[in-house]
């Protein structure tokens, strides 16, 4: 296992990241947003890093591919134009499958529950129910992206908890996305700001999830090796 920073310094660069990037939304400050919504996922692909106990781990493989894609589709969504949005869209639906490969294989704790498959399906249909008659040519694109958000959301439910609850705040951030983009007469106080907010804490409580289940885990594994020991060194031990 290799020396890593405590969580809170891990992440410390994504959350003044995070902060300036938001403070300049509800600024009106374009330029800044701009200069810095491409920062955030390398700031906490960083905070993974020195987070992890392990560099050579799925969950750094995973975690890291998902915020790779994230930070794509973050650029590539600032450029205007239905091009743009589907290419970030299709960017953001690997990371959401980068994220589903992490919640069924190394973060996995339990079965997916009955009733998040229930609402994971309710919620797609939904979605694409209310949206289908003002997306044209983006129907399909956008209920195949629908579906891999809301089967990332569901399958997280079969890890810990703050993993759960990072990939529920990300499906209210790319929802209220999507109702803002497509649906006429949509509209919430502040919603570009309360998209940003849903995104950068639904991806930053993923992460730290993910950090926090590997260094548990290394905790465990030292544990056991010092009781090994301990036991190997004991007078009378074979």
């Amino acid at each position: 296992m290799r020396p890593t920073l405590r969580p809170l310094p891990a992440f410390t660069p994504y959350i003044v990241v995070t902060v300036v990037h938001l403070i300049a939304m509800a600024a009106g400050a374009e330029a800044l947003v701009a200069a810095t919504k491409p920062l955030l996922m390398p700031a906490l692909l960083v905070g993974l890093v020195l987070g992890l106990p392990e560099r050579r781990s799925p969950l750094l493989l995973w975690g890291g591919l998902a915020l790779v894609f994230s930070w794509l589709g973050d650029v590539l969504l600032q450029n205007p134009g239905d091009t743009g949005f589907l290419i970030g869209m299709g960017a953001f639906g690997l990371a959401h499958l980068a994220y589903l490969a992490l919640y069924l294989g190394p973060l996995r704790t339990r079965r997916v529950p009955w009733w998040g498959i229930l609402l994971g399906i309710a919620w797609w249909a939904g979605m694409v129910a209310v949206l289908a008659l003002w997306l044209g040519s983006l129907l399909v694109p956008v209920a195949v992206y629908g579906l891999v958000l809301g089967a990332a959301a569901v399958c997280a439910l079969a890890t810990r908890p703050l993993v759960a609850v990072g990939a529920a705040v990300f499906l209210v951030s790319d929802t209220l996305l999507a109702l803002d983009r497509f649906l006429p007469g949509f509209s919430v106080l502040e919603l570009d700001l309360a998209i940003m907010v849903a995104y950068c804490l639904g991806q930053g409580l993923i992460i730290a999830g993910v950090v926090t289940v590997a260094r548990r885990r290394a905790g465990f594994a030292n544990a056991g090796q010092l009781r090994a020991a301990a036991h190997d060194s004991a007078p009378g031990s074979i």
